[in-house]
């Protein structure tokens, strides 16, 4: 590793650790909203599912009878406006691609009920969703480092690869490994549980819960998104605007489907007609039956969505424990000092 970039890396990584600490040194630095909030993020820069994880949680509180409301910065949105975006009210989406984002507005869609909010300021964002659009919680995505709002249980997605990774440029995290000590739970994408706890340990957090993965049926990309079936051992051709293809990839094998090739994109990328003309005369060209992509690409043009959390049940129970701590904290703010 070069000097400089290690650097770099160093001085990277102290500069997020004091941040953090400005942040931990006084509590009321932090603006709180008056419902609790459940943040959803990572260390890593770029994929490693928050957005899911934010539709299964939303899914989750739904059932139990809340009114969960999505807080997102919505990067990599074409048109940036002052204020708050509302993608959805929970009864409608309101905003198009580019004023939304490819991931707020693939939440919007497949959250009848929930609202969806695109702001910088996730305060003024939350702020809105209590007032107007009756919120009774908030998931904040990809809010790990979003240290200016005040959350009730942080939950950090971490990998295999965290372990031995270093802070920008040099490597791919955000923040120094031992930042994440500081999360509620993690969430590690692991083949089995003992995979996971380890994974946890080196993160230096005590509780954890497995994030599985699932391949959902393939749907159109046009209304009504209707389910296709593509039977086993189809040739595919795989199209992927995502920053981790490789998992996609991998499930779309897994699958069981003959993959006859694959265009890769960076992330976010903005496709258009000349893009649609290439994919279409190369998965010809290799005699696919059908292209597949992600669920994301699709909002920007399904097949791979991460299937949940293990032990569902335990997380279920726990995560709903942690909510009513929030409140009882929230309603008694001394009580909760005093603990």
């Amino acid at each position: 590793m070069p000097v400089v970039e290690a650097g770099l890396s160093s001085a990277y990584g102290a500069a997020a650790a004091w941040r953090r600490a400005w942040y931990a040194r006084d509590p009321s630095r932090r603006r709180r909203l008056t419902r609790p909030v459940i943040s959803i993020g990572n260390l890593r820069i770029g994929g490693t599912g928050k957005t899911p994880i934010v539709d299964y949680i939303a899914r989750l509180l739904l059932k139990r009878g809340e009114r969960p409301a999505v807080l997102t910065r919505g990067y990599g949105r074409r048109v940036v406006r002052d204020g708050v975006m509302v993608v959805s009210d929970g009864t409608a989406v309101l905003a198009d691609l580019d004023l939304a984002g490819d991931e707020p507005l693939m939440l919007a869609r497949a959250l009848p009920g929930v609202p969806v909010l695109v702001s910088a300021d996730r305060y003024l964002s939350g702020r809105i969703a209590e007032r107007r659009l009756g919120a009774t919680v908030h998931l904040l995505d990809d809010g790990f480092q979003h240290l200016q709002l005040a959350r009730d249980v942080d939950l950090l997605l971490v990998a295999e690869e965290d372990l031995q990774d270093r802070p920008l440029p040099a490597g791919r995290l955000r923040e120094r490994l031992s930042a994440a000590a500081v999360a509620d739970a993690a969430l590690v994408t692991a083949g089995y549980d003992t995979a996971a706890d380890r994974i946890a340990r080196g993160c230096g957090i005590a509780r954890v819960f497995r994030v599985t993965r699932s391949i959902g049926a393939p749907r159109r990309l046009s209304p009504p998104r209707d389910t296709v079936v593509v039977p086993p051992a189809s040739r595919v051709f795989v199209v992927a605007g995502i920053a981790r293809p490789e998992r996609f990839e991998a499930d779309v094998a897994g699958a069981g489907w003959d993959i006859t090739g694959m265009m890769q994109f960076r992330d976010h990328h903005p496709f258009d007609a000349r893009d649609v003309a290439r994919i279409a005369t190369e998965a010809r060209a290799k005699g696919s039956a059908i292209v597949l992509t992600t669920e994301k690409d699709a909002v920007r043009l399904s097949a791979c969505d991460l299937g949940g959390v293990e032990p569902a049940d335990v997380f279920r129970v726990w995560l709903l424990e942690r909510l009513a701590l929030a409140r009882s904290a929230i309603r008694n703010p001394q009580s909760a000092m005093e603990r």
